[in-house]
């Protein structure tokens, strides 16, 4: 696998960002063709981090360039901040950003599919959230989206936040979603979003899973519930874990068996 560190200016952003790709290298003949315009074009994995990563996480704490080495499957690992993946009430376009402007540079600067069919959107905690919501706003782009430890449930996890008097991080959420007593039923409500999707003739696969053990476990239920009662093609694992790269360096594996590339 070749391993790229990409620099470059996001108009979405109106600043200079960064992005991480993993890309399969032609290796298997006695003469390999590392030339960038052979016609191959990779199925693509949008790998998304969480709330304190950044574009670095996934190949810092986990093994994702091993999982991958042997599968012709590319890579993009975004960086995002604390967006949640949002166009941001006062913030930056993050989600034009990552839905609409990164893969457009992407499959430009590298031999990536432009079809739907081979483009994967996938992501832990935050990065779960950014990638359901990608994949159920614009089903027509994602073949398949994954959540590890999804924050599925915004409004769920400011009332928690009101409940034990964080008032720093419940400002930081009107930031990023704006009134929140709007909230349900928004752009950014995925259960709204889920609902909306069900009815669509093109509804993204979707994997899901979470710790036992995790603070999140309850909101993951209740999404998988909902989920349930429409009409989607989605996968749901759990087992022993917590909210941390123990578990999603695990499941990450996972997901790349489910998504038999």
């Amino acid at each position: 696998m070749a391993f790229i560190q990409c620099d470059f200016y996001s108009k979405a952003l109106g600043v200079a960002t960064s992005m991480n790709v993993i890309l399969p290298e032609n290796i298997d003949s006695d003469q390999p063709d590392y030339s960038l315009t052979n016609n191959t074009k990779y199925p693509t994995l949008y790998l998304l981090h969480g709330l304190t990563g950044d574009h670095t996480a996934w190949m810092r704490k986990s093994s994702i360039d091993r999982y991958v080495r042997e599968l012709k499957l590319a890579v993009v690992m975004p960086a995002a901040g604390r967006s949640f993946y949002t166009d941001m009430e006062h913030g930056y376009d993050y989600f034009t950003f990552i839905t609409e402007e990164l893969p457009y540079v992407a499959e430009s600067f590298f031999p990536l599919s432009s079809r739907r069919e081979d483009r994967f959107i996938a992501g832990l905690s935050m990065g779960g959230y950014g990638a359901l919501k990608a994949a159920l706003s614009k089903p027509e782009s994602y073949y398949a989206a994954a959540s590890l430890s999804g924050a599925v449930d915004i409004k769920s996890v400011t009332n928690s936040l009101i409940e034990q008097g964080q008032v720093n991080n419940l400002k930081e959420f009107n930031n990023i979603f704006g009134d929140l007593d709007d909230f349900c039923g928004g752009p950014n409500d995925l259960y709204s979003l889920a609902s909306k999707c069900s009815t669509s003739k093109l509804k993204p696969n979707i994997y899901m899973s979470c710790g036992t053990e995790d603070f999140l476990y309850q909101d993951n239920l209740c999404f998988k519930k909902h989920l349930d009662s429409l009409s989607f093609d989605f996968t749901y694992m759990e087992g022993p874990g917590d909210h941390d790269w123990h578990f999603w360096d695990k499941e990450i594996q996972s997901v790349l068996k489910w998504l038999e590339v």
